[in-house]
């Protein structure tokens, strides 16, 4: 933070860390902190919104498509999906962490554009992982974007989503031909073989913090059922 910063809020992750919400001074713009670890910035969205329009260009055109998303962040993953998708489809997102929701309708409403309020869309307070362990053939696709990859840092419980065991799950959870994305702020060559090992057939693309192939370069993985 600088001495021009604000911050708005804070929230703790249930069996984690705490999270703040901060806005700079000069823009309006906004930042999730972990200590002094930037998750997630209103000026960095690129990425984020890559994980829904390459994961839907993956998926082609399916009626009635049904998808997952982990974690709502600042939405924009969310807000590409729903630019994406036709009308007939529909859209769970999963939430843990109550106080990201009250910045989305309070302090970010700008940002969130009304999103939560698509008639497409349902906001779950669940542990996405529990969603996914429940589900038979119930998704065509499922985007993670819990913590920071892989590897995370807000919570250890998340590194069940990322384990063979949560890797199976989220294939069981999968309709033929689905598609598990996987955000991440840096490659992890381990949990690519992984994913191979659990069953999906793979592929790895780069992913720019900002427009143009500019800012941080982020990993997506997209494992498809076969």
């Amino acid at each position: 933070m600088t001495e021009e910063d604000e911050l708005v809020g804070i929230a703790h992750v249930p069996g984690g860390v705490e999270l703040r919400l901060v806005r700079h001074g000069d823009d309006d713009g906004f930042t999730i902190l972990l200590e002094d670890n930037e998750l997630m910035s209103t000026d960095a969205s690129a990425s984020e919104e890559a994980l829904a329009t390459m994961t839907c260009a993956r998926l082609g055109n399916r009626g009635g498509l049904h998808m997952l998303i982990g974690g709502y962040g600042m939405g924009y993953t969310l807000r590409a999906a729903l630019a994406a998708l036709p009308d007939d489809a529909s859209v769970c997102v999963a939430e843990l962490v109550p106080e990201i929701i009250e910045w989305a309708l309070g302090p970010m409403r700008h940002v969130t554009a009304g999103c939560l309020d698509d008639p497409r869309v349902m906001l779950v307070d669940e542990d996405v992982g529990r969603l996914i362990r429940a589900a038979r053939q119930g998704y065509d696709a499922i985007l993670l974007d819990v913590d920071n990859g892989p590897e995370g840092l807000t919570c250890r419980q998340n590194d069940g989503l990322y384990s063979p065991d949560g890797l199976h799950n989220a294939l069981r959870a999968l309709r033929p031909g689905g598609i598990l994305a996987v955000w991440s702020a840096w490659p992890d060559p381990v949990f690519t073989a992984r994913l191979e090992e659990a069953g999906f057939t793979v592929s790895v693309s780069a992913a720019t913090s900002l427009p143009d192939g500019k800012g941080w370069e982020h990993v997506i993985w997209f494992a498809r059922k076969p």
